[in-house]
């Protein structure tokens, strides 16, 4: 059987060409400032202060990448460690935070197991590394002790029910081509692929992509031999179990059960979030961000004026235009797609977001009371915020 270390030095994932890094910036969640400062710091972090940060299985630098470099390109200073067991990855990794001249990056061959031995942590990132583990609960728990005083955690672990498919085909791959090497393994279960009948789940899941992206992808997703999914009640049982407290996810409105059915008297956050995951479907990770378990900070919101907002995949003005217009916002999460309806009055105070206002300087040119702004802003930010439209920063002032 190849071993995990074994098939991300074969196929270092993903699959990145550090030439490419001139051209563009690969951005996502967890781990944007932004995200960060959102949902770890109620938006109010002094970015004047380093911000101490590991990147626990860093693979071929996605998350390093845009860390580092939204940092940088806002002046703000960082220091940043990777870790993973890959040499290949790491050399990628390297190369393109080289193309970039980032600095502030210490490069560690090793085992997230070993996360404490690097010190403590503001912010850790990892992403796609712990459902790889033998025991999940020994990569929780090594992050927890390395984990500074105030910081948090950002993550993604992999969802069953958008990965329909994938298990039996993992399964049966891990039986048929158990001696093989990475390569002839790779080029016989492509050819078993090919042939599945049109009905097979993993031919009917429009979900996934990987396999057809990449060596490296088709790899990952399809000849791990070490890989497992949660469900929302698994994921907090195993956060809680290696203490710490699921915060958020970095996309609420996708686990929001009021926006999907009726929500039963009494119903938890937990499994609410659940049967909202169960009506989706199509949730095929989990990203979100962690907190120690006795610590009872929770996300901001606009009540607290002093708060600066930043729009993300979206033109303020272009924004502001269509909300005063009365049109329509469309949204579209993976497979989700809905449109959001915001009040035509809140078109002035959309249109001057920009990363440097405050909500109290927003709504001083938004045109409307305290009242009706008041209002106003509450919808926005349950629609925006909710669907990762919307973040809570200091980063841009």
């Amino acid at each position: 059987m190849v071993s995990v270390q074994e098939q991300y030095d074969a196929y270092p994932y993903p699959e990145r060409d550090p030439a490419d890094e001139a051209g563009r910036l690969i951005t996502g969640s967890p781990s944007h400032p932004l995200e960060i400062d959102h949902f770890l710091f109620q938006g109010q972090r002094d970015w004047s202060q380093p911000l101490r940060a590991l990147v626990a299985g860093g693979g071929t630098g996605d998350g390093l990448i845009q860390l580092a470099q939204v940092l940088a390109s806002a002046g703000r200073p960082y220091e940043i460690t990777y870790l993973d067991l890959s040499v290949s990855a790491r050399r990628v990794a390297e190369a393109r935070a080289a193309m970039r001249n980032l600095a502030g990056i210490t490069f560690v061959t090793g085992s997230l197991l070993d996360a404490p031995d690097h010190g403590t942590f503001d912010y850790i990132d990892c992403c796609g590394v712990l459902h790889h583990l033998p025991d999940p609960a020994a990569g929780f728990r090594a992050l927890r002790a390395a984990l500074a005083p105030g910081g948090g955690l950002g993550f993604m672990v992999y969802a069953p029910y958008g990965r329909s498919g994938v298990y039996p085909l993992q399964e049966a791959f891990a039986t048929l081509l158990a001696e093989a090497a990475p390569k002839d393994r790779l080029e016989a279960a492509r050819a078993v692929v090919a042939g599945l009948p049109e009905g097979h789940p993993f031919r009917t899941n429009p979900n996934l992509s990987d396999h057809l992206q990449s060596d490296a992808g088709f790899y990952d997703l399809l000849l791990h031999s070490q890989d497992r999914a949660y469900d929302v009640t698994d994921l907090n049982g195993v956060l809680e179990a290696t203490d710490w407290r699921l915060l958020s996810f970095a996309t609420p409105a996708l686990y929001d059960l009021a926006r999907l059915a009726p929500v039963p008297p009494g119903i938890d956050r937990i499994t609410a979030w659940g049967v909202a995951e169960k009506l989706r479907g199509t949730i095929k990770m989990h990203v979100g961000y962690a907190v120690p378990a006795d610590d009872a900070r929770d996300v901001p919101k606009g009540r607290d004026r002093t708060l600066v907002p930043h729009l993300r995949g979206v033109g303020a003005v272009a924004l502001g235009r269509a909300v005063a217009q009365g049109k329509p916002v469309p949204v579209r999460m993976g497979q989700v797609t809905t449109t959001l309806s915001l009040p035509r009055g809140m078109g002035r105070a959309l249109a001057a977001v920009d990363g440097r206002r405050t909500v109290a300087q927003i709504a001083a040119t938004s045109g409307l009371d305290p009242i009706a702004f008041g209002s106003g802003w509450s919808q926005v930010e349950h629609e925006l915020c909710d669907w990762g439209l919307m973040l809570y920063s200091g980063l841009g002032k």
